[in-house]
């Protein structure tokens, strides 16, 4: 008699140990479910790495450059709430999705910001005449915005700017003008047209590789 007593109070702790390893590895599921989620909602609406690929951002990027894209104000602008946030001005970097949903890396030149669309006449916007078009150039190097010629001194020098070729756009509300800084080879607005605000991912903020090059875009 004194034997199955044993035997029960041998078996106890084994059935502790059972139990709480189930604890442990549901509790273990449960995090690795929480890191997921997590870093899905990080990836889709607020950052996300990118490489960059070829040479039509150089000098600025290189090929192969690794770069942070930020993506929450944008995304935020897209709710009514936040309607009034402009995520991008003019020379920003921005990624955007272009045919084929393949992946760009260019410069913001000229944008013209949405409109709420309650308080606008669409049928006016079918005029490259209305003042609310944002008239761009692109002449040999030379860029102009509404006719006045912009200053890109900061980001490219006089020898990169120079470029053949000439371009005009309208840009409607929602639109983006982009070109890459290294003119002379880059594929952008000039062979695409415009950008629309739907395309876009988000603004490039830094360039973490390689680490010899970590810098603020």
């Amino acid at each position: 008699m004194v034997e199955p007593a044993t035997h029960n109070l041998e078996s106890q702790p084994r059935e502790q140990g059972k139990q709480e390893a189930r604890r442990e590895f549901v509790e273990l599921i449960k995090l690795a479910v929480v890191f997921l989620v997590v870093f899905w909602l990080v990836k889709s609406f607020i950052v996300e790495g990118y490489e960059v690929q070829g040479e039509s951002m150089a000098p600025t990027l290189q090929d192969r450059d690794r770069i942070l894209v930020f993506k929450l104000p944008h995304e935020l602008s897209k709710f009514s709430l936040f309607s009034g946030i402009n995520p991008f001005g003019e020379s920003d970097i921005i990624v955007f999705e272009g045919e084929g949903r393949k992946r760009f890396v260019k410069r913001v030149i000229a944008y013209n910001p949405r409109v709420n669309s309650k308080t606008v006449d669409a049928q006016r916007l079918e005029s490259e005449d209305d003042e609310r078009l944002v008239k761009v150039e692109f002449d040999m190097g030379v860029v102009r915005v509404n006719d006045w010629q912009i200053d890109e001194s900061s980001y490219l020098s006089e020898d990169v700017r120079k470029a053949r070729g000439k371009d005009m756009r309208m840009l409607r509300p929602g639109e983006y003008y982009v070109l890459g800084d290294h003119r002379q080879i880059s594929k952008d607005s000039r062979s695409f047209s415009a950008i629309s605000d739907e395309q876009i991912i988000g603004r490039a903020l830094v360039r973490f590789w390689p680490l010899s090059n970590i810098s603020l875009l």
